[in-house]
């Protein structure tokens, strides 16, 4: 496993950092406060190569590696985490998933437009009545003649209010549980699609979160994506590159908080001394560069991993458990170390805390994650409690 950025990786760093600091950062603060859901930045990451970086050039993308996409998030996720997040889902959980799982014709009609940023991506999994058990979905896929009718519906949807191009789990074959589901490529124009409601979240505010809808929603034949009821392998290897990928969002928060920490102790002074004179700060500012510190190991691990292995959910699984985990922490530790001024909304702070919480949630919450990795080690017959 590589450690070290390659001069093109640090050379990309540095590029989406420029944009970062003069495109995302004036307008994290509004997307938090008024909700705002910046689209036009979506064209202009295009415009910069950053919302296609796994998918091939002949469909417009970079043709890099998910070490990329994680290079990008982490950039964006220092400034705003909610965009960070609407672009994960995007461009790894929509498009990558359809670049690697889609037909030649599917990838041709969808890629370039979700690449360039003209449209906007995401994936409908999660329904009222299945969270953490995704393969409980209720959401019905009917195949009639040359096309499937879909009735159901989805919560929680990263960009789902937003979105054009939405990947989506439906039952083909409902007798057949986990083994009956399938994954379809829907557009937003699609008769029988609607947004039903946008949610208001406590954090990530700024990433659209929505109910979607599907009443008699007629789709072509053409747009199941995969084979038809082998939608979990779908679904799982696309867990698996989420987690590895979107772990880079808490590594990002994690830098961000620790940077202005050390920063504002260098300055700060109390009992006539610089705060970071006293081992209390000192302390803490270690505590918070070992947590990010292993969290960045962790996150080049799993991504790795899914390189080579997307079936297997340790590695991915672990890096976003504890990164998430560990981004809260450090975020409040932040707050402590700015006192009054980071309890106040003026600073980022407060707003970096919120947002991490929900990445304990999203993409399996930590407690499933920790019985995906335990399940592992364990090997085979011990797969239910």
């Amino acid at each position: 496993m590589n450690l070290d950025l390659s001069p093109d990786e640090v050379e990309l760093q540095s590029t989406v950092r420029r944009f970062v600091r003069k495109e995302v950062a004036p307008v994290a603060d509004r997307m938090d406060r008024e909700d705002y859901f910046p689209r036009d930045l979506f064209s202009r990451l295009g415009a910069q190569g950053l919302l296609g970086p796994s998918i091939p050039t002949e469909y417009d993308g970079l043709g890099l590696t998910y070490r990329t996409q994680a290079i990008i998030l982490e950039e964006i996720a220092r400034s705003s985490p909610a965009l960070a997040l609407s672009v994960g889902a995007h461009s790894n959980l929509c498009a990558d998933n359809l670049c690697r799982n889609g037909t030649p014709d599917q990838r041709q009609h969808f890629l370039p437009d979700l690449v360039a940023g003209r449209t906007i991506g995401a994936l409908a999994l999660t329904e009222p009545s299945s969270g953490s058990d995704a393969v409980s979905l209720r959401t019905r896929a009917e195949r009639q003649g040359d096309h499937y009718v879909l009735n159901g519906s989805k919560q929680f949807i990263t960009n789902g209010p937003v979105a054009d191009t939405l990947l989506i789990y439906a039952k083909t074959a409902p007798s057949k549980a986990a083994q009956g589901i399938s994954a379809f490529v829907v557009s937003r124009d699609t008769p029988g699609f609607s947004v039903t409601r946008s949610l208001d979240k406590m954090g990530m505010r700024g990433s659209p979160t929505g109910e979607l809808a599907f009443q008699d929603c007629r789709i072509p034949a053409s747009q199941l994506v995969g084979e038809e009821n082998r939608g979990v392998a779908v679904m799982m290897s696309g867990l698996n590159v989420e987690r590895a990928v979107l772990a880079a969002i808490p590594v990002g928060i994690m830098a961000e908080c620790l940077e202005r920490s050390l920063e504002y102790a260098r300055q700060r002074e109390q009992f006539g001394k610089k705060i970071g004179q006293f081992e209390l700060i000192q302390e803490k500012l270690a505590n918070m560069y070992a947590q990010l510190q292993a969290s960045r190991l962790l996150l080049l691990e799993a991504l790795s991993s899914v390189a080579g292995d997307k079936r297997s959910h340790r590695a991915s699984a672990t890096a976003l458990t504890f990164a998430s985990e560990a981004s809260t922490r450090v975020a409040l530790e932040a707050i402590q170390v700015f006192g009054g001024y980071g309890y106040m909304r003026d600073l980022p702070l407060e707003r970096l805390a919120r947002d991490a919480k929900l990445l304990e949630i999203g993409a399996g919450t930590s407690e499933i994650r920790r019985l995906l990795v335990a399940r592992e080690l364990l090997g085979d017959g011990f797969d239910a409690a």
